[in-house]
């Protein structure tokens, strides 16, 4: 079984190149500290696959959310402590898996890569 884990980004917000790197470096730790201890065991194991992908804005950043924890995917919002480019409280990404490819690509496979 081959695992992966996605990054979602909100690409309406346009954030500096620095910044996003933050967001995604966030929302993966976010998200492999909800998944089994076994699970990231192998994740890491298998090198730590991770695709970071265009979210539209927060709305679908939740519905995303929403879908992958129905099939089980952990997931986490970041909300960015707003000390430079954004509000305080503001979505900018959302961290999902690792998880099964054939999973994760039933929440993530119609996204464009960022």
């Amino acid at each position: 079984m081959q695992l992966k884990q996605c990054i979602v980004v909100r690409d309406d917000l346009k954030l500096s190149t620095g910044k996003l790197a933050v967001q995604v470096a966030h929302a993966s730790i976010m998200a492999m500290e909800l998944t089994r201890k076994d699970t990231v065991e192998q994740w890491k194991e298998e090198g730590m696959r991770k695709i970071v992908l265009r979210g539209r804005d927060e709305e679908h950043l939740f519905r995303l959310k929403s879908e992958a924890e129905s099939l089980g995917i952990p997931a986490a919002i970041v909300r960015d402590a707003g000390l430079t480019e954004v509000p305080p409280g503001t979505v900018t990404a959302l961290g999902l898996g690792p998880a099964p490819d054939e999973i994760m690509d039933r929440v993530t496979g119609r996204l464009s890569l960022l």
